[in-house]
């Protein structure tokens, strides 16, 4: 039984996880000059920033994709660090979408998009072929090439999710995993660094609420630890973006230390209201412990960012920028 267990974990976790980055890919290849064409108009404001973030990561279904691209940004010289505050706000709300569409129970459907997108993309190709140049589809072929791409990364995810449910009434039989359920259910703080250093390995906070997701709708997890396993993963989001912005200049590390410090600070703050958290939730979903955590996490996030969003207009941040040698004079 603990083999077949560990087995549909990992091949259930992966799928997630290839799944999102197949569904990024697609996108952020067919819509990245588009993200970056506008960004001065886009980021006027934080306020502007703060929507530019969390449409970009809404659509790309990553916001360590969106956090990375803007820490390339501001090394680049294209965007001011002031403008990047309200992006890293804003990546925090849209990358609930995942896990909200998570929560629909539409996992059963996952299979029928893969054929659905696998025959999109070969019509695509068909047609590509007959127009003489199977590697450059002409017109608008390209955007549903693209989408057909990110559809069947979307299919992965549900097929992955799907799996991690199925593992949910084994573990059910387990001592030590319910004593270990247990213990986090009395000291939240565990599920936190759980969660944390589980998203700091995958690099995707959606995979690793989504499993919590999975034991929650099993009966396995408490929602509370669900929640706390959240509260950790926003944190540990945060590991991409600091690797990525070892290489590069101040700016860029100022992005992703931002990005630390205002979801350190949002976790602690809100790991005494997880209970408060909780019966919100229910509120809006009454006995779906699967949705109640992809609701807490969109309250969680779109709180603090709300919160922290007056701080992007501080004045002191533009002053420190026009100090920036980084960013280029014209």
């Amino acid at each position: 039984m603990l083999a077949s267990v560990v087995f549909a974990s990992v091949a259930g976790f992966f799928l997630l996880i290839g799944g999102m980055k197949l569904t990024e890919t697609a996108l952020s290849r067919w819509a990245g000059n588009r993200l970056s064409s506008g960004l001065e108009r886009a980021t006027a404001t934080p306020l502007r920033g703060f929507l530019f973030g969390t449409a970009a990561s809404a659509a790309l279904q990553s916001s360590t994709a969106v956090t990375v691209l803007t820490i390339g940004f501001v090394n680049a010289g294209w965007l001011k660090r002031t403008r990047s505050i309200g992006i890293i706000l804003g990546t925090n709300v849209g990358t609930c979408l995942t896990t909200e569409i998570m929560s629909l129970n539409i996992h059963r459907y996952g299979w029928a998009v893969l054929g659905l997108s696998f025959a999109s993309w070969l019509w695509t190709a068909v047609r590509g072929e007959m127009a003489g140049d199977a590697s450059r589809p002409i017109g608008r072929l390209i955007a549903v090439r693209y989408a057909s791409v990110a559809f069947a990364g979307f299919g992965l995810l549900l097929v992955g999710f799907q799996i991690l449910l199925g593992i949910g009434p084994a573990l059910q039989h387990s001592g030590a995993f319910l004593n270990l359920m247990d213990h986090a259910a009395w000291n939240p703080e565990w599920g936190l660094l759980g969660g944390a250093a589980l998203t700091a390995v995958v690099h995707s906070s959606a995979a690793v609420i989504g499993m919590a997701m999975s034991l929650a709708a099993s009966g396995t997890m408490s929602p509370e630890t669900g929640i706390a396993i959240v509260l950790g993963a926003n944190v540990g989001t945060c590991f991409t973006g600091l690797v990525a912005s070892l290489g590069g200049g101040p700016g860029g590390r100022f992005v992703a230390l931002s990005q630390l410090v205002l979801n350190v600070s949002g976790a602690l703050l809100f790991l005494p209201l997880i209970p408060l958290l909780q019966g919100t939730a229910e509120l809006l979903a009454p006995g779906d412990a699967s949705a109640q955590i992809a609701h807490a996490q969109t309250l969680f996030n779109v709180a603090c960012s709300l919160l922290a969003l007056p701080l992007a207009y501080w004045p002191g941040w533009g002053r420190s920028s026009d100090r920036s040698p980084e960013l280029p004079t014209r």
